[in-house]
């Protein structure tokens, strides 16, 4: 269930309060997100896969197809777990740009969030309101 606009701002302005106390706990904090864990898994991906290729060089090297068909699927595993991860991964300092950005910001995100129905209900409400205060 998504934050009401009252919440958000409450949030932000808790965040911006913590980052004005105590900006360093505040980045360690903000570093072991996301972006930790996932760095962590596509380093973790590109170690597996340089055993891969030590397996598929074995492989060949003893001549055992097998072995090579193993470091094989095991490079093409960890590429697969490096580029997901990569893609997942928040740009540096994305989440300092919408905590620092302000109500604009959380309007225009939630904005993009809301469905068809909530638009066209607003729509329909500002002509109504538009109509009385003409009339």
């Amino acid at each position: 269930m998504p934050l009401s606009e009252h919440e958000q701002r409450m949030l932000e302005q808790m965040e911006r309060a913590l980052y004005a106390e105590d900006p360093k706990f505040a980045t360690a904090l903000e570093g072991s997100g996301l972006r930790t864990y996932t760095r962590r898994r596509v380093y973790q991906a590109v170690a597996g896969f340089l055993v891969g290729i030590a397996l598929l060089m074995a492989g060949m090297v003893a001549q055992q197809v097998w072995l090579s068909v193993v470091g094989f699927l095991v490079m093409l595993g960890c590429a697969v777990l490096a580029v997901t991860g990569w893609r997942k991964a928040p740009k540096p300092g994305e989440q300092q740009q919408a905590a620092g950005a302000g109500p604009q910001a959380a309007r225009r995100q939630g904005r993009q969030k809301r469905s068809m129905m909530d638009r066209i209900d607003e729509r329909w409400q500002r002509r109504r309101d538009e109509q009385q205060g003409g009339q």
